[in-house]
């Protein structure tokens, strides 16, 4: 699991983590492509209020930030 990841508790904080893991992808242009594939998730999702889906959907999203990062980003 990413660091930070185990404080993430409600959708502002997901979103606001996934927006500071794009920075860490190496060209603007995927920068772009993936902020804006967040905002996309975070306003298509706006209107859950189930507490155990919106857990499933941060976990889902945690674990893909994690799985496309590890794509891109050479470890060091």
């Amino acid at each position: 699991m990413p660091a930070g990841a185990e404080l993430i508790q409600t959708p502002v904080h997901l979103y606001r983590y996934l927006l500071r893991c794009c920075r860490l992808l190496p060209t603007p242009a995927m920068q772009k492509h993936y902020q804006h594939s967040i905002r996309q998730g975070y306003n298509s999702h706006s209107d859950e209020n189930d507490p155990e889906r919106i857990q499933m959907i941060i976990q889902r999203a945690i674990g893909d930030a994690d799985w496309i990062l590890s794509k891109y980003v050479k470890k060091k």
